[in-house]
């Protein structure tokens, strides 16, 4: 089978890529190992919404209209919506189709799957950030009783053992499992490494609107300090919920949940903890005060003064006794919410680094031809999210244009 691009996933970077290959005739195929939007149909759990409010569910050719602008999508709804989206400019998915071989020819690429190969002239790497859960080399270590569950893999609290739960990670999944579990009734142990700390709202306005307003989200990748720190950081502590409330260790400390830090090694039914915590703990605090800095700066610079809240800032986190070990024979369960790790094993090795990502400019790989979409800050700081994805697609998609003019008229 011919095509001129080959685009690997069908979630909302090989739609919003697709979108405008679309517009510019180019003709393309999306394979898709699952159906339109996969991860959102197997890998999330029941009472999952998204992150960024209504508002920015948007897409090249798409933006809410809904009557809710400031409320948060479900797991089902997003699925709706990207099926809905590919079907209203026939996207051509091939659903069910696995790659497992990408290598170069003379004419460009083959794309070898399980339904018989593919040739083109460009390839776009489009599977997002959900690989393989990044589960550490210490679970194989914990004491058999242990029920362990990845976050990808959890659905909710009927589905843990009973007894009190062990959740190791406090990045979104962590924290809204955590506090799912602890209304469900559970005793909660969260163990925190790295976090970032951020308000729902401040001074009335959903977090995500002022990092709109100030520019944050549109922070180019050649922009960003340390570029490699960004793409790895974790995600923001964060729920969506009707009620717009704030969900941190703070909130979770203070409904009960305990807290100690990040997992280092196992011995029998002793887990060896960090002491880094209280100084983790700090640290998020203090970026957070920054970040609301500068959003009083932009209410005073902008005379927002009479349109937005009063003033209030959060608390500082609790920080809780230093815990050196941690029994591990207290709990029924650990829930693994430590993040995935990139798996492209259908990729040449040499285009990944040492820790198995791809390695880029911007979106665009080393072997001519390829590219990718949907990852943190590929090209600015939204590049994973719904709202923002669509741009990076834009240019890249001007680059693959180029690549196609040149290697056409280099034939």
């Amino acid at each position: 089978m011919r095509t001129t691009v080959v685009v690997i996933g069908g979630g909302q970077a090989g739609l919003a890529m697709s979108w405008y290959l679309a517009r510019r005739g180019v003709d393309h195929v999306i394979l898709e190992r699952g159906a339109v939007a996969e991860s959102w149909r197997l890998r999330r759990w029941d009472s999952l919404r998204l992150l960024t409010p209504n508002w920015m569910s948007r897409l090249p050719g798409h933006g809410y209209d809904g009557e809710d602008p400031d409320g948060y999508q479900r797991a089902d709804e997003v699925v709706a919506l990207l099926d809905a989206y590919a079907g209203a400019f026939g996207a051509p998915v091939r659903p069910h189709t696995t790659v497992v071989g990408v290598a170069p020819t003379a004419s460009g690429f083959q794309v070898d799957t399980d339904d018989g190969p593919w040739s083109c002239r460009a390839v776009v790497v489009a599977t997002g950030t959900e690989g393989e859960p990044r589960l550490p080399a210490l679970a194989r270590d914990l004491p058999g009783h242990l029920q362990q569950v990845a976050a990808s893999g959890y659905r909710g609290p009927g589905q843990i053992a009973p007894g009190a739960v062990l959740v190791v990670g406090a990045a979104a999944s962590g924290v809204q499992i955590a506090d799912e579990l602890r209304r469900a009734g559970r005793a909660v142990t969260v163990a925190a490494g790295d976090h970032v700390r951020v308000p729902r709202t401040y001074r009335g306005r959903d977090i995500y609107r002022w990092m709109n307003d100030l520019g944050i989200l549109d922070e180019r990748y050649d922009e960003v300090p340390d570029l490699t720190r960004a793409r790895r950081l974790p995600s923001l502590q964060l729920v969506g919920t009707a009620q717009r409330r704030t969900l941190d260790l703070a909130a979770l400390s203070a409904a009960g949940v305990e807290m100690c830090g990040r997992l280092v090694g196992v011995a029998g039914r002793y887990a060896q903890i960090s002491g880094a915590l209280a100084n983790l703990i700090k640290i998020a605090d203090l970026k957070q005060a920054r970040l609301l800095d500068r959003i009083d700066l932009h209410v005073a610079e902008q005379d927002l003064g009479d349109r937005v809240a009063a003033l209030e800032r959060p608390d500082p986190t609790p920080v809780p006794p230093p815990v050196t070990e941690l029994d591990l024979a207290r709990f029924s369960a650990v829930v693994w919410a430590t993040g995935h790790r990139p798996s492209y094993p259908w990729l040449d090795p040499a285009l990944l680094d040492h820790r198995g990502a791809l390695r880029h400019d911007g979106g665009t790989l080393e072997a001519p031809g390829m590219y990718v979409l949907g990852l943190p800050v590929t090209r600015h700081r939204a590049s994973n999210l719904l709202a923002g994805v669509g741009s990076d697609a834009k240019l890249l998609c001007g680059r693959l244009m180029e690549h196609l003019r040149r290697s056409r008229h280099a034939a």
